[in-house]
């Protein structure tokens, strides 16, 4: 059973009428913005459920455009999403689903695409009172929330590279609150993300690069 705090009822400190549709659109852009490793110049929405017909009215495309531009759930300037946007040489599409059933009826996927042309894809969810869930990176289903600090690491699926990872973290003295590993398949690309209630420090970046068998690595700080 879950339980709700009194901060869960009160909700988050934002900008906009909904914690759903508003402040949890922003954590989760700025969420997806925090793993994207270059300058965006080019960002599509697509939303689905409750998002896809009323994302207009609540001001969710504002906040998602906020988050991805780096704004925090109380940012005045997630009200002039639109023009900042535009004035930073970010173009942004919203494209309405209304047919596609999601697991969640508070979901978007953020395709993002950087200066350099770079192209990645973060499925997330509101999941209420403000708070998220990451549910798909490209076309993996992951699950991780945001609230901590959180290291993706992109991966083959072999044996050894777990052991690597958590060896890495065990050395820089890292605290792991959860570690979990999602895959396509044996043996094909899979994510292990680790989530932390400490700063990870960044120089196990280089650390964990060095098992051949790491692709990419994301960290998170919140």
């Amino acid at each position: 059973m879950n339980f709700l705090s009194i901060f869960d009822v009160i909700g988050p400190n934002m900008i906009g009428p909904s914690s759903s549709h508003t402040a949890g659109a922003v954590s989760m852009a700025l969420v997806a913005r925090k793993m994207f490793p270059e300058p965006i110049c080019k960002v599509k929405f697509v939303l689905y459920g409750s998002f896809a017909k009323t994302y207009h009215g609540h001001g969710t495309d504002r906040a998602l455009l906020g988050g991805i531009l780096g704004f925090s759930t109380d940012d005045a300037r997630i009200r002039d999403a639109f023009d900042i946007a535009s004035k930073m040489g970010v173009s942004y599409e919203y494209i309405a689903d209304e047919e596609t059933i999601t697991d969640h009826p508070n979901t978007a996927d953020i395709y993002m695409t950087g200066v350099n042309g770079l192209e990645m894809m973060v499925r997330g969810e509101s999941i209420g009172g403000g708070k998220i869930k990451i549910v798909r990176i490209n076309n993996i289903d992951v699950e991780f929330t945001g609230e901590y600090c959180t290291l993706i690491v992109r991966q083959t699926d072999t044996p050894g590279v777990i052991a690597h990872i958590t060896q890495c973290l065990s050395n820089q003295g890292v605290n792991i609150a959860f570690m979990r590993l999602f895959r396509e398949d044996k043996g094909a690309t899979a994510f292990t993300i680790v989530e932390s209630d400490e700063i990870i420090p960044e120089q196990i970046l280089a650390e964990i690069k060095q098992n051949p068998n790491v692709h990419d690595l994301m960290l998170v700080q919140m």
